[in-house]
């Protein structure tokens, strides 16, 4: 077993104030199942929802062994069944949040002369909880394009973090593309061999005087 430290993020994006209250239930039965497997578990960061206890998004640092194999179980969109708290008589019972995780981004990982980091002001679900102030992070990396964004924290300097941390995740994805790619080429290279056309040829009484 090997160890490792991701960061796992639980959000409520564009949803309604119950998404935010799943989100703030659901961090600690997913803390608890964590550290139950043997797994260093630690908040972060936490944008608070519009209710008490309630949060928009929580940042969560894992840590221990096989750590990303530990949290498999947990990644995408989970759905939640249950009447809203805020709204006894609304007929949606089923909530959708996310969780997403990231390799912890290295401080000096990228060059800032490859980089471009830009500040914006971050919007809240459906127009509310606006920011006022500049704290969502673009971040675009110049030699390929690539761009990542992330403004679900109230902290500048950790949207910049996890803005970096989805560019890490960016470039895996490209590199695993390229190297299945290649791999295809290969594959393809060998199943289908022109014949008639060879860059060198070699005759058999050659072959017998190499050897």
């Amino acid at each position: 077993m090997s160890d490792a430290t991701l960061w796992l993020q639980l959000s409520a994006g564009r949803c309604p104030a119950e998404c935010e209250w799943v989100v703030g239930r659901l961090a600690p039965l997913l803390i608890r199942e964590l550290s139950a497997h043997g797994l260093a578990v630690d908040e972060i960061a936490r944008t608070p929802g519009e209710h008490g206890g309630d949060a928009r998004s929580i940042l969560l640092r894992v840590s221990g062994p096989d750590a990303a194999m530990q949290v498999g179980s947990w990644l995408g969109t989970i759905q939640w069944t249950g009447a809203s708290p805020y709204r006894p008589r609304h007929k949606r019972k089923n909530w959708f949040v996310s969780v997403a995780a990231f390799a912890e981004p290295a401080a000096d990982r990228w060059d800032d002369t490859a980089v471009r980091i830009e500040t914006l002001r971050a919007s809240g679900p459906g127009g509310q909880h606006v920011n006022r102030t500049e704290s969502a992070v673009r971040v675009t990396h110049l030699p390929t394009g690539l761009s990542t964004i992330a403004q679900e924290e109230r902290s500048q300097h950790l949207n910049r973090r996890l803005a970096l941390a989805r560019l890490a995740a960016l470039f895996a994805e490209r590199t695993d593309q390229q190297a299945r790619a290649a791999e295809d080429q290969r594959w393809r290279q060998h199943t289908q061999l022109e014949r008639g056309n060879a860059v060198r040829v070699y005759h058999g009484a050659d072959w017998t005087r190499e050897r």
